[in-house]
């Protein structure tokens, strides 16, 4: 039986990957920074390796055969830190990777974090991993947390996102993982539908009662508020490219790669608002729920 390496098992898409695995029976580590933060899985073992420490990914990875790398979060040094991780899954002689890339991943993309992605896509290729790249559009569960003040503010224009929802890539990720017949290929990885801003703002005020707008910044207006944070510039640009990216139309991608490799249909925002907000609702009712944790 293969063994299955999980970077970012602690995280909410990492997590949920594990668990997926665990259903299937199947044996895997956590590759994580804090052990305490792990989920207690059958079939799995914890090895502590931040992508800061090669020595220690390294020993991570020995005897793992398949690896989940999810992508660090937005750092001056990410690629760096995808570097050591590649290095160690290459050394222990890693049989396949599945990477968490991005969406229309390029070295000249809108989307300045996605620049990142397209980086790495190429070391594992250098590296000569068999790679499964899943690039994934935006986040459904992460727009209504852009919303300040009631309002969706950013300089997306007209433009649409075809954005996913984790659980669904946690399924797709979870299906590449366990076939062999991923390897070498790339995903684009969607929702059911590209939702301009003024949809999803209208969305989030059908199902939440929230009254949320979308109001348009220009680049310079969007540059001007976010900047006023104290983020350093490399940050501030990925806050606007993100909004930029979708007026580009480089986000407007509806695929069916989550139908095809899970055998159901991806969440569309309304379906992840329900559930969000009726889960929330249960929680605020029942003393032993998240409200009373």
């Amino acid at each position: 039986m293969p063994l299955y390496g999980i970077t970012g098992a602690t995280g909410r898409l990492g997590g949920a990957v594990a668990h997926l695995l665990a259903g299937a029976g199947v044996q895997q580590r956590l590759i994580v920074r804090d052990p305490a933060r792990a989920p207690d899985l059958p079939g799995a073992d914890v090895r502590v390796a931040g992508f800061d420490d090669p020595a220690a990914l390294a020993h991570a990875m020995d005897g793992v055969d398949v690896l989940l790398l999810v992508s660090a979060g937005e750092s001056a040094d990410r690629r760096t830190l995808h570097h050591h991780v590649v290095e160690a899954a290459a050394g222990a002689e890693v049989e396949r990777v599945v990477y968490t890339s991005f969406l229309g991943a390029a070295p000249d993309c809108t989307f300045t974090f996605g620049r990142d992605h397209a980086a790495t896509e190429s070391m594992l290729e250098a590296a000569r991993l068999p790679t499964t790249a899943l690039r994934n559009s935006f986040y459904l569960d992460v727009l209504p947390q852009f919303v300040t003040d009631g309002a969706l503010r950013g300089p997306a224009g007209t433009g649409r996102v075809g954005a996913v929802a984790i659980s669904d890539v946690a399924a797709v990720a979870a299906a590449a993982l366990l076939e062999d017949e991923h390897a070498g290929r790339t995903y684009d990885v969607t929702g059911p539908t590209a939702l301009s801003l003024d949809e999803v703002a209208a969305e989030i005020t059908a199902v939440t009662g929230r009254d949320v707008r979308y109001v348009e910044e220009s680049v310079e207006e969007a540059y001007a508020s976010r900047a006023a944070s104290g983020a350093p510039g490399w940050m501030v640009d990925g806050w606007v490219s993100t909004y930029t990216a979708i007026a580009s139309g480089e986000l407007d991608v509806v695929t069916p790669t989550v139908a095809e490799l899970t055998g159901r249909a991806p969440l569309s925002l309304r379906d992840l608002l329900l559930r969000d907000h009726d889960g929330d609702r249960e929680a605020a009712t029942d003393p032993g729920g998240a409200a009373g944790a």
